[in-house]
């Protein structure tokens, strides 16, 4: 069976979470809420919904959100029962009404090719009621193609999208970066283990997007920035293997990007760098390499 996890914390935008719940056109699924006390009160809302699907509600005495969205995440998930399968959805994003129907239309090829399930998506504004055109995916499409489509500008990641096995959930977590920014990213690669993703394009999820999402709020850009930062170097130090050649520098340009983004590459950083380049750049983008390291070392001197 699935569970369908909602961190709740903003009331704005969650009737249409829920409406596109109760429109399902396979009820086969358990929805888990955690309110992580939030000054907004949604029983009022929930009652309406009683008996158009099965969920449970429950209120957390302590907000934990504004310390760790991950460990949310984790509590919510402990809300659930023995569901092999996993999504979290947001309390501003929505199912198109054929997902559930889908996942299970797929669930038997699924079970022997994945751990890791991906619906269509499109961006939804929720300022401006504007949508974005629906983002497709490869039926199946390895976490590193995945990821370097998206650091390429080819397509975006989202939590809400994505759905996974409890299994690699309870072995890896959600890594606990800063606002969870990339711990999204971080996860589908690990619970992937090597794995495909499998891409279910006929259902599709909204994921909003507001002045109130960490995503589309033009504050927390430190934060953001310190996540990223952790985040590329664990996937240079520990991940850039299950990239190629190509993909690998484009990682590795980033990771200096986002260095860039708060002070300029030392020596250090470069030096630190440089097997990794050496490991995967021709040789004239290698040469070209050395000289940024041979301009920093006489800056130095």
């Amino acid at each position: 069976m699935l569970a369908i996890i909602i961190p709740f914390f903003k009331l704005a935008y969650f009737k249409a979470t829920l409406d596109s719940l109760a429109k399902q056109t396979n009820k086969c699924f358990k929805v888990y809420i955690g309110d992580d006390a939030s000054p907004e009160d949604c029983t009022v809302l929930l009652k309406q919904y009683e008996g158009q699907f099965d969920f449970v509600y429950h209120r957390f005495v302590d907000n934990l959100g504004s310390k760790s969205l991950t460990q949310q995440w984790a509590r919510c998930i402990a809300l659930s029962e023995s569901e092999k399968w996993l999504v979290i959805l947001g309390d501003d994003d929505c199912l198109s009404i054929n997902c559930v129907e889908a996942f299970y239309e797929h669930l038997e090829v699924i079970e022997h090719t994945t751990n890791l399930v991906r619906f269509a998506k499109n961006i939804v504004d929720k300022d401006t009621q504007i949508e974005q055109p629906v983002q497709y995916n490869p039926v199946l499409e390895f976490a590193a193609t995945a990821f370097y489509r998206r650091i390429t500008g080819q397509t975006t990641i989202s939590l809400s999208e994505y759905v996974f096995r409890r299994r690699v959930y309870l072995k890896y977590g959600f890594y606990d970066y800063p606002l969870a920014w990339h711990s999204d990213n971080r996860a589908w690669i690990e619970f992937a283990e090597d794995k495909p993703i499998y891409s279910i394009n006929e259902g599709v999820v909204g994921v909003g997007r507001s002045n109130l999402s960490i995503t589309g709020s033009p504050s927390y850009k430190a934060q953001k920035i310190q996540a990223s930062l952790l985040f590329y170097k664990y996937l240079v130090r520990k991940k850039l293997g299950i990239f190629d050649k190509k993909q690998a520098v484009r990682v590795l340009h980033k990771y200096e990007n986002v260095i860039g983004l708060i002070r300029e590459l030392t020596l250090k950083d470069r030096l630190f760098l440089m097997p990794y380049y050496m490991k995967n750049c021709e040789s004239v983008a290698f040469k070209n390499y050395l000289k940024k390291v041979i301009k920093t070392l006489l800056k130095i001197n």
